[in-house]
């Protein structure tokens, strides 16, 4: 069929399903169909010299490639024929900060917004994802990097006991006690070298942690890291999963540490100048000079000025299959679809499909995600305690709050006109979970009153502040939890038996992170357009 791709917004908070035309023609899908009822497939298509369409939908150079197809060539990525006759590009998904909860706007701090920041790296991607597409969308001048010697990037703290704690760095913290352990760190490191490896498929992050670093650890370190990252349980998120490099490394080497040490090998890697420059100033984290919405901004500026349609406000309200194709409801219309590429969250993508595809759904429902209240908080004329990137707060401390980001620390360059002290306070947890089984209304004073009271506790912000705002992000973290590799698997199979045309991207699946997003989607799109990752 013919047409531009086509992105459609299943509604915020939600991240969209991207339908995938094909512009070759508007008889190739058909030809594509025969041939799979014959139990053939088809042959590769010939290159034209000029493209109309593509992942762009624009006309191009002759003998150029589309900017997925030249990444593509870049990764040493080989073609074939594609099980389905569908082309085109994938859409970008539409930024979704949250609910606003009773917020008006002249609580906002200056200009009007929290900002956001990057972590370079995750537990699941080598660093260099998200600035190749920074890069690429020509943002590059308006990075805001934290390097390697910045206090932002070597200070990290721990709230326990009732005051912060450094985490221990150097040799120094391996070989002398440092509040909140009450051992040096050594001794978890011996432990995991004499720890016997397990056979089990999968393992709760807190018994990991204590059976191969110790009870301390697991009780301090794995449940505040858990937190931080996932807003979760360190006794119901998978390590496999979770934090795959820890797991891997046990499997491979006996020991954590070991593991991590040797590496499982050189893989290709993205490169570029920023690339480049980030890991020679050993960048820790880095902001956009008018906060992170600047990425989503430019990916649909980029877009839009290649034929893509990206389509706002039209939830998504089922899916069904006709003839092999897709129809997508939109509520007063519908949209068909040879391909779709579904970032939905899971368990919305599982009330969605048809019956026809019943045991997908089932799976799919059980990928939970938890909510996350997120305060933005800046003071005038206040000071920190402590100059790092943060700190994380342990269950066993405060159940709500997750931790505190010492924003003006990392990014001072936001801080406004004035300029104040900005603060990022994270609640959610248990006790935000027990409000909402109980069917509590949320609003802006509840959360800017635990923030408050958790900023004036744990850093002596005792003044209120001058700017608040407040937001709270519903389901918006998935749970990895124990044997979630198990759900992958069976959806996969499901996926590849009934040859459904459907891909699965987003942050259910493989990673929370941004760059885990990123790389779902570019994995998402290749798939579909018959590109095949080397090994």
């Amino acid at each position: 069929m013919g047409g531009k791709p086509l992105a459609c917004t299943p509604g915020a908070p939600s991240l969209p399903l991207v339908r995938l035309l094909a512009p070759d023609g508007p008889d190739r899908g058909r030809a594509g169909r025969r041939h799979q009822r014959l139990g053939r497939q088809l042959p590769p298509e010939p290159r034209p010299h000029s493209s109309q369409g593509g992942a762009g939908g624009g006309r191009r150079a002759p003998g150029r490639l589309d900017p997925l197809r030249a990444r593509a060539r870049r990764r040493r990525l080989r073609t074939r024929a594609p099980r389905n006759s569908a082309r085109g590009g994938a859409g970008s998904p539409d930024s979704a900060p949250g609910e606003a909860v009773g917020c008006p706007e002249k609580r906002g701090p200056p200009e009007g917004r929290g900002d956001a920041y990057l972590v370079v790296g995750s537990s699941f991607l080598p660093p260099g994802t998200f600035e190749e597409q920074v890069s690429e969308l020509g943002l590059a001048s308006e990075v805001l990097p934290v390097r390697g010697d910045h206090p932002a990037a070597r200070n990290r703290f721990l709230y326990a006991g009732g005051a912060l704690h450094a985490l221990p760095a150097g040799l120094r913290g391996l070989l002398r006690p440092s509040p909140p352990f009450s051992k040096p760190l050594l001794w978890a490191g011996l432990r995991d070298l004499t720890a016997p490896q397990s056979r089990d498929p999968d393992e709760t992050v807190h018994s990991f942690a204590e059976r191969r670093l110790g009870p301390e650890v697991a009780a301090l370190a794995a449940d505040s890291l858990c937190r931080g990252v996932f807003a979760g349980s360190s006794q119901e998120l998978s390590v496999r999963s979770c934090f795959p490099s820890l797991f891997q490394a046990e499997q491979a080497h006996r020991s954590v540490l070991l593991g991590l040490l040797l590496g499982t090998g050189q893989s290709s890697q993205p490169d570029s100048a920023l690339i480049r420059q980030a890991r020679a100033e050993r960048w820790s984290q880095w902001s956009l000079r008018g906060g992170l919405e600047m990425l989503p901004q430019a990916l649909t500026t980029h877009l839009t000025e290649r034929g893509v349609t990206v389509l706002r406000g039209h939830p998504a309200c089922g899916l069904s299959l006709q003839a092999g194709r897709w129809k997508v409801s939109l509520g007063d219309s519908c949209l068909e679809a040879d391909h779709v590429i579904s970032a939905l969250p899971a368990s919305v993508l599982s009330k969605l499909l048809p019956a026809e595809a019943a045991p997908l759904a089932r799976v799919l429902g059980t990928i939970r995600a938890v909510s996350v209240a997120v305060v933005n908080l800046q003071y005038q004329g206040a000071q920190l305690p402590v100059q790092g990137f943060g700190h994380l707060v342990p269950s066993s401390e405060d159940p709500g709050v997750l931790g505190i980001v010492y924003d003006s620390v990392a990014f001072p360059e936001q801080d406004g006109s004035p300029p104040g002290l900005r603060v990022t306070v994270m609640l959610g947890g248990s006790w935000l979970q027990a409000l909402e089984a109980r069917g509590c209304a949320f609003s802006q004073e509840l959360f800017q009153q635990q923030a408050q009271e958790a900023a004036a506790t744990q850093l002596g912000l005792k003044e209120p502040p001058s700017h608040c705002l407040v937001h709270l992000h519903r389901h918006c973290i998935p749970q990895y939890t124990l044997g979630h590799w198990r759900k992958l698997e069976s959806a996969a199979h499901f996926l590849a038996i009934h040859r459904l045309p459907l891909t699965l991207a987003g942050a259910s699946y493989d990673g929370v992170a941004v760059n885990d997003c990123i790389e779902s989607g570019r994995q998402a799109a290749a798939r579909a357009l018959g590109l095949e990752l080397d090994p």
